[in-house]
């Protein structure tokens, strides 16, 4: 089958994702073999290019946000047929999405409503399940006492589907950063009550605003840059989640207001293998209840479509989602 890889990890400037020929997936009895239709395309893919490089002799398929068909189903799988419309993350521990067919837990998949589109479908499960995950983790719901809940990066993947998702489902105050008009624009659309920018006095903007404090950040960038402001903003005994903590970041600030940290990292059921079903069952949440957030559409899995999707996604400028339909 045909798929987009590459050998060695690379800049942007020195794009060499091919079109080629790899072997087709190996199912293993709980997967489904999946074509695919759809691929969501995510900062953290366009990271990974950037360092991981494949074994001697090997190459690297990326991709793990996909909607397509089901074309096979393994003997343990149940809930899923031949035909069926599916959408997904997929694993990191095994070959990518950006190909003619996918293997995956049935676990970690869920059917896509007749309602939704393969390219909107595939914008909502990896901002979904990460903002799901990240917000929802006292049986089900926020942290007791939780009232305002302040979204850093509210226009990104991830963002878009936090302030969703705490609208829909929660009674608190969402409050979004975005720093440009079309940002700003789409966190109101997306359900932000209050709107601050991020580049500017976070915790005077608030103040101007008439928010003293705030119970929960949901930190989805810079966030070792900005412990010192998201410190100030939160109460003592508030709540951080964040989906961008990496190497050494100094969180003594935190500590002083006895502030919990929770970190998110939508791989996390699938490589520890944790209640792998949990997965599946907020996938199909979302696929009823969400709103595709689909900004950029690009058409074809080619080289030149991927190109300019990993452009948007090292821009740090895309607001909502990219989605590739194959």
């Amino acid at each position: 089958m045909k798929a987009l890889a590459y050998e060695k990890a690379h800049p942007l400037d020195a794009f060499a994702l091919e079109l080629m020929d790899v072997d087709e997936p190996r199912t293993r009895d709980s997967d489904l073999l999946i074509e695919v239709r759809a691929v969501g395309v995510n900062p953290g893919e366009a990271l990974i290019r950037q360092m991981r490089s494949a074994p001697p002799g090997g190459r690297v398929v990326l991709g793990w946000e996909f909607a397509g068909v089901v074309v096979a189903t393994g003997s343990a799988t149940h809930g899923f047929a031949v035909g069926d419309r599916v959408m997904g993350t997929g694993d990191v521990t095994r070959d990518g999405c950006w190909a003619e067919r996918v293997a995956v837990d049935h676990r970690v998949a869920a059917r896509i409503p007749d309602q939704l589109s393969f390219t909107d479908a595939a914008s909502l499960p990896v901002g979904g399940l990460t903002a799901w995950e990240a917000l929802f983790r006292d049986q089900g719901g926020l942290p007791a006492g939780v009232g305002n809940v302040l979204v850093v990066g509210g226009a990104g993947g991830v963002g878009s589907m936090a302030t969703q998702l705490l609208r829909s489902r929660t009674s608190a105050r969402v409050i979004a950063t975005a720093s440009r008009p079309e940002s700003r624009a789409w966190c109101t659309a997306m359900g932000a009550d209050l709107v601050v920018d991020h580049t500017a006095d976070v915790a005077g903007r608030l103040r101007t605003a008439g928010v003293e404090q705030i119970d929960l950040v949901l930190s989805t960038r810079g966030t070792a840059g900005n412990i010192g402001w998201i410190t100030d903003v939160l109460r003592p005994f508030g709540h951080l989640a964040t989906t961008d903590l990496t190497g050494t970041t100094d969180i003594e600030p935190l500590i002083q207001k006895s502030v919990s940290v929770h970190t998110e990292m939508v791989f996390s059921r699938v490589v520890t293998g944790h209640e792998l079903h949990r997965q599946g069952q907020i996938l199909a949440e979302l696929a009823s209840h969400a709103r595709p957030i689909v900004t950029t559409r690009l058409h074809g899995l080619t080289v030149d479509s991927m190109r300019q999707a990993h452009a948007l996604a090292e821009s740090g400028r895309t607001v909502g989602k990219t989605v590739i339909t194959a």
